[in-house]
């Protein structure tokens, strides 16, 4: 009997965690799905936010469209363009243009300088730190570094004759 009793408190046991971990299980379910609910309605107001800010720009826009166009009836006069005052092509434009007046300035003129040959006799920029003449172009990048490497080399081993001379 004693058995029996230790059995059946087991499965008691047993059964009160399952119930459990079923409720359990349920009470997520239900959790997830009213947090997605949630989600769902911030973005449906954030979408109504920008909605309603998208219309509040566009009502600004019109109110100063027609207080822009009354100004302009009232104040300046402006018309809209009509077909007839555009343009077909250039020779039109050119047709509009007039002659220059006997009392008009004179056009500006641009003068230009022929290309000076290599031998033109300038004389060429002398670096004042070695007293090389210096190249016409630019070196390319990798012939800088070549060059400013043998430079550096140059000096160290110069200083370091001296310092054995010294020594």
């Amino acid at each position: 009997m004693n058995l029996t009793q230790d059995r059946l408190r087991s499965i008691g046991w047993f059964t009160v965690l399952l119930i459990c971990f079923t409720f359990t299980v349920v009470l997520t379910f239900k959790v997830n799905a009213v947090k997605s609910q949630v989600r769902l309605t911030e973005r449906q107001i954030a979408s109504t936010r920008q909605q309603k800010l998208f219309l509040e720009t566009e009502f600004e826009a019109r109110a100063n469209q027609q207080q822009l166009k009354s100004l302009n009836d009232v104040e300046f006069g402006y018309q809209a363009p009509t077909a007839g005052q555009y343009l077909e092509g250039e020779r039109q434009l050119a047709a509009l243009g007039k002659p220059r007046g006997a009392d008009a300035p004179r056009p500006i003129r641009v003068a230009s300088a022929a290309i000076a040959d290599d031998n033109s006799g300038v004389p060429a920029m002398v670096s004042p730190l070695s007293g090389k003449a210096m190249a016409a172009e630019p070196p390319k990048h990798g012939q800088a570094k070549a060059t400013t490497a043998a430079t550096l080399r140059d000096r160290l081993s110069h200083v370091e004759g001296r310092g054995a001379r010294s020594e």
